[in-house]
């Protein structure tokens, strides 16, 4: 830590482009200087981006120096934006911006314009900062705030780098950072509030030099270090740091605290938030470094310092598009000196950082982030020239670089089976593991990374390995900062609580299922104009009662087995022509001769029984169950699509499906997949409909196609219920667009799981090394679905509603096997005791029919509720 004398009275607040673009986020600006000043007696430096989008424009002006008409055009589109802006402000843009203006104009007609001349790129790019803060100072003061304009150039100098690019040393500097007292002595002459800009700083010879893109941060990270600031404020768009990118992963948690070398990390790998490279000048001098948001300023935000205390577990997950792997191969390089070196020598020859290795004996894989330099020049192309003269190069590109950050990765090894499974089903180029035990990245394919995001961000928290409910460093999701806060609906329970406890002292374990809500959910999804059939997923729950109910709403039965088949038979003596669905898996040749005789449609996905049992399916109308290459689904054991899935026939196998059927004069009238279970979003059925619909085009036969089912039910406080109205607006869409198919679906949880709940009693309270687990007389006989997918439930205390919480426990069962735990670490009342009765929530679907007699111990009774 380096030697403080006194602590400083600067505090630097840095804003990006959104903040500096519209006029209340200045007032804000204001707002915060004001309170900073005030509040805590400090001096306050506000630093700030270019208008959105203006750096972008003065690149192009760049990229287009040729081009005189094209320059005259962007001067006009600036000159507008800024005036216009500055208007908003009520401010007279002419005169404030004269001299900006007329140096924007001398530069676009500078006859040194040259996309080779960078010291003239610098000054071009460095007018949107400079435009800016200068609107900036004029708005404030005329709002009473005596604020003053600083030029950064003349505090911030660039400093030369080895074998640094004659592009980066103009377009891509560092700065000193470490000052001394004669510069702070100077600096403190300044008012006590200033505006400056980031992203530019003094070149060696004078001029301008720029400190790259997203160099705003960095220069904010300058000015903290070189004062010795109380603390850095990063104003953003976002609250803070996430575990995962909250645009790709709404659950994704605000990371509250970290230390410098976690948050470096993240940054690194991806995290979009917050420029890497401003975290070492605030590490070397102790500066605590805040990211807030600026349309929410009373968040905390997250907090960067020492004093976050360190704690295994996996932070974030991250990800970065446009990586370039390049392989470089040689029987040569077995045991030779120096070919290592001299491999190297031509990266450095060409300006490139290498960032990950993989080595073998004969190949060695470097990574090259997307730096500037390497995405604006011809680098590539000269280097594998280069490294051609002593090695076979090759380039894979595009990939991205999937990234687990967070102390202790080798520790956790053992947790991430889940994790390991996940990457093995894509094609994995690299695998790297970072020597200072921060990360563990694979790179993929570019293509999969966003996909895979959501996965296994969820599959973390499943395993535990982000302990998200056990550490201080996680706070709220996304979701529960983006959306409106709205009031937790009332569940069905809640108001029948006296009649479930007494219901549970007639014995427990019991299903209690209310056939109100069933109708609710069957009618919400009844409501689906597109739709022309609806089955019920008869695997889900086979209660009479069940059934009963949701054939008097119009519903088929879709039946996995002859078995299933037969008990709807027997319940529903009178049950319509047409509404039963066989769709069994690598069903017997018994099973199939018995389903002829009892179900109106009959599923196929494998060419095996159609060669092998030609005559049950002579002249028939068949359904076809396709595999549509991908799986979805909240954990590995419900995806059911996909290579690693056993269901549905390979897209390749279709044409020799469609001349088998041909053969035996049997119709390929419906076309069916799905996917997986638990699937959230609305617009893949939709997207699975068309490409059904291309399939069916080229079969000629196909009159209907089934997209099966697998909604989402919300399962866990905070979690939002399925859109059923977004559902309805992609399916009619698709409906549009292919007219000719009739659509069906099958869904099942979405019916019946929130129609049902477990009712247990506690039979101990046990505290065992620091872990407190309550153990009931329901385990995994009566409920599968936590051991079987790691499925998380809401369990409450119906015996002491609204009794304070207690500390975390584990929920157990009797069952005899470790993987007997229906719940890790919820929150239950703090008197909790024997004999209470606990509910476990939307147990309606894959409750009972999973129910075994493991351990001889006897089936949960089911109840009927229909008021």
């Amino acid at each position: 830590m380096p030697p403080s004398a006194s602590p400083s009275p600067w505090i630097v607040l840095k804003f990006g482009g959104t903040s500096v673009s519209q006029r209340h986020r200045w007032d804000t600006i204001g707002t915060l200087m004001r309170a900073r000043a005030a509040d805590e007696g400090g001096k306050v430096l506000v630093v700030v981006s270019a208008l959105s989008g203006v750096t972008n424009l003065l690149q192009s002006g760049i990229d287009r120096a040729d081009s005189p008409p094209y320059l005259a055009e962007l001067l006009a589109q600036l000159r507008a934006r800024h005036l216009d802006f500055a208007a908003e402000l009520g401010l007279d843009g002419e005169t404030v911006l004269a001299g900006r203006l007329a140096e924007l104009q001398h530069l676009l007609h500078d006859p040194r314009r040259d996309t080779r001349v960078f010291h003239w790129q610098a000054e071009l790019l460095a007018q949107g900062e400079l435009l800016s803060s200068t609107l900036g100072v004029a708005y404030l003061a005329s709002q009473g705030l005596p604020v003053a304009w600083l030029d950064a150039r003349d505090w911030l100098t660039a400093v030369p780098l080895p074998n640094q690019s004659a592009w980066a040393a103009r377009l891509s500097v560092s700065c000193d950072y470490a000052g001394d007292a004669a510069w702070r002595a100077r600096f403190e002459s300044n008012p006590p509030l200033l505006i400056t800009q980031g992203f530019i700083a003094r070149a060696a010879d004078g001029g301008t030099a720029i400190l790259g893109r997203g160099g705003s941060d960095t220069s904010a990270a300058y000015f903290g270090a070189l004062l010795r600031a109380r603390r850095v404020e990063i104003w953003t768009d976002v609250p803070g740091m996430f575990s995962a990118n909250p645009r790709a992963v709404p659950d994704a948690r605000l990371l509250s605290r970290l230390e410098y070398q976690e948050a470096q990390e993240i940054a690194t790998t991806g995290a979009k938030v917050l420029h890497p490279r401003c975290i070492h000048p605030c590490r070397d001098m102790n500066v605590p470094l805040w990211i807030r948001d600026t349309g929410r300023p009373d968040m905390p935000g997250t907090c960067i310092s020492r004093s976050a205390e360190p704690q295994t577990g996996v932070k974030a997950i991250s990800t970065r598009s446009g990586i370039v792997l390049v392989s470089m191969e040689s029987i040569g390089m077995w045991q030779q000196v120096g070919f290592l070196a001299d491999l190297f020598a031509c990266f450095k020859d060409h300006g490139l950082s290498v960032d990950m290795i993989s080595t073998s004996e004969t190949n060695v894989t470097v990574s090259l982030d997307p730096s500037d330099n390497l995405m604006n020049s011809n680098v590539l192309d000269a280097l594998c020239a280069d490294l051609a003269k002593v090695c076979r190069v090759k380039v894979i590109t595009p990939c991205s670089a999937v990234t687990l950050v967070g102390r202790g990765m080798r520790s956790m090894l053992d947790r991430l089976t889940e994790i390991w499974a996940e990457f093995g089903r894509e094609r994995v180029h690299m695998v790297s593991q970072s020597s200072n035990d921060l990360n563990l990245t694979f790179v993929v394919d570019e293509g999969v990374a966003h996909d895979l995001l959501p996965t296994l961000h969820a599959l973390l928290i499943e395993c535990g390995a982000m302990p998200v409910e056990q550490s201080a460093v996680f706070g709220p999701s996304w979701r529960a900062i983006a959306e409106p806060a709205v009031a937790e609906p009332v569940s069905w329970w809640q108001a029948a609580r006296e009649a479930l406890l007494q219901e549970a002292a007639a014995g427990t374990p019991a299903y209690v299922y209310h056939l109100p809500t069933l109708r609710r959910q069957a009618r919400a999804f009844a409501g689906i104009d597109a739709l022309e059939r609806r089955f019920y997923a008869v695997k889900a729950n086979a209660h009479p009662a069940v059934l009963t109910a949701l054939a008097e709403e119009g519903f088929g039965f879709e039946c996995v087995s002859l078995p299933e088949l037969q008990h709807v038979r027997r319940t529903l003596s009178d049950l319509p022509a047409g509404r039963l669905l066989f769709t069994p898996s690598f069903a017997s040749r018994a099973e199939y001769a018995g389903a002829c005789d009892s179900a109106d449609w009959l599923t196929l996905d494998s060419l095996y029984p159609l060669r092998h049992w030609p005559e049950l399916f002579a002249g028939r109308r068949l359904v076809l169950r396709i595999d549509p290459g991908y799986g979805l689904g909240h954990h590995a054991h419900v995806k059911t699509g996909g290579p690693e899935a056993k269901f549905g026939l390979a897209l390749d196998d279709v044409s020799a499906f469609v001349e088998a059927a041909r053969v035996i004069g049997a119709e390929i009238a419906v076309l069916h997949a799905h996917v997986g279970s638990g699937v959230q979003d609305a617009g893949h059925w939709a997207q699975l409909f068309a490409q059904l619909a291309h399939v069916a085009d080229g079969i000629g036969t196909v009159a209907a196609i089934n997209v099966g089912g697998g909604l989402a039910v919300p399962y866990r406080d905070g979690e939002a219920e399925f859109d059923i109205a977004a559902l309805a607006a992609a399916l009619a869409e698709a409906r549009r667009q292919w007219p000719q198919y009739a659509l069906w679906m099958e869904p099942g949880r979405y019916l019946t799981a929130q129609a049902g709940v477990l009712l247990a009693r506690v039979s101990q309270v046990v505290d065992k090394l620091g872990v407190r687990r309550i153990g009931l007389d329901a385990g995994m006989n009566a409920l599968m679905r936590p051991a079987l997918y790691q499925a998380k439930h809401r369990i409450v205390n119906l015996s002491r509603i609204g009794d304070a919480d207690g500390p975390r426990v584990d929920v157990v069962g009797p069952i005899c096997e470790s993987t007997d735990v229906l719940a890790r670490q919820v929150t239950l009342p703090a008197d909790t005791a024997e004999g209470d009765v606990l509910l476990i929530d939307t147990a309606g679907a894959y409750g009972f029919v999973m129910a075994n007699h493991y351990n001889l111990r006897d089936l949960p009774r089911e109840v009927i509720f229909d008021v």
